[in-house]
C-alpha cells in the first residue's frame, strides 16, 4: 500500500526545482514576512500557492471571496490565477497588514481585480449576504471558523469550492490529549464539517493541512 512521503528540505528544494515558479512579487511578500518574527507564521505555505492557483485555473472560478489577507500571499496567488473579467474581495481587520498588501497587489499589476474591506470579518460577511462566490478562502482567527465556514455556504455558488487552512494544526489535532483551545476548537470543526451532508470534502496536507469543500 502507498504512503505519503516524509517531506524532507531535500525533497522540498528538489519539488521547487521541477514545479510552478513562484511570482517574483510572491517571493518579495514572503522575503518581508521574514523579516516580521514570529507573525510570519500567518503567511500561507508556497505549496499553498502553488495549489490555490490551479485550483482556480481548471475549475474556471472568477469570483472569490478570501478571510483573512495578512500582508497578501495567499490573495496574489488567487489574483495571478483570475482572468483578467475576475474578482477577489479579501476580508481583514489590520489596516497596516493591509497597506503592505495593496502595495505589493499594485507591484505585481493585479490590484484592479481586488476589493478589500477592512473591518470585522463577520459584520463584512452580513453586507456580502447577497453576493455570490465561485470559491471561498477561509484564513482568519480560529475560533470563529464555523461561523465563517456557515456564513460562506449561504454565499457559495453550486459546485462552488470553500478552502479552509490551517486545520491540521501542526498536527496538534491528532493528540486527544491536547486540549488547548485553539487545537480543541479546530479539531471539533474538522469533525463538524466532516459530518456536514451539505458538502463533500477532503484534507489536503499542504502547509498547516487545507479542508477543500464542494458544495453539493
Amino acid at each position: 500500500m502507498g504512503a505519503n512521503l516524509e517531506i524532507t528540505k531535500k525533497l522540498q528544494n528538489y519539488i521547487n526545482d521541477f514545479g510552478l515558479k513562484l511570482h517574483p512579487v510572491q517571493q518579495e511578500i514572503i522575503d518581508y514576512n521574514n523579516t516580521l518574527g514570529d507573525i510570519k507564521r500567518m503567511q500561507v505555505d508556497p505549496s499553498q500557492c502553488h495549489f490555490l492557483y490551479l485550483i482556480i485555473k481548471i475549475s474556471n472560478i472568477k469570483n472569490v471571496l478570501e478571510i483573512g489577507t495578512f500582508t497578501g500571499l495567499s490573495a496574489l496567488s488567487i489574483l495571478l490565477a483570475l482572468p483578467d473579467n475576475g474578482k477577489l474581495i479579501a476580508l481583514d481587520k489590520n489596516e497596516e497588514t493591509n497597506k503592505v498588501a495593496l502595495n505589493f497587489f499594485k507591484k505585481a499589476k493585479q490590484d484592479h481585480k481586488i476589493k478589500t474591506i477592512i473591518k470585522p470579518a463577520l459584520e463584512s460577511l452580513n453586507e456580502l449576504k447577497n453576493t455570490k462566490f465561485d470559491m471561498v478562502f477561509i484564513d482568519a482567527d480560529k475560533m470563529n471558523y464555523k461561523e465563517y465556514y456557515e456564513r460562506s455556504l449561504k454565499l457559495i455558488n453550486k459546485n462552488g469550492l470553500i478552502i479552509i487552512d490551517n486545520v491540521l494544526w501542526h498536527g496538534e489535532v491528532a493528540d486527544e490529549d491536547n486540549l488547548d483551545k485553539y487545537t480543541v476548537n479546530i479539531r471539533e470543526f474538522n469533525k463538524y464539517v466532516s459530518n456536514d451532508k451539505r458538502v463533500e470534502q477532503i484534507i489536503v496536507p499542504l502547509g498547516d493541512g487545507m479542508t477543500i469543500c464542494r458544495v453539493l
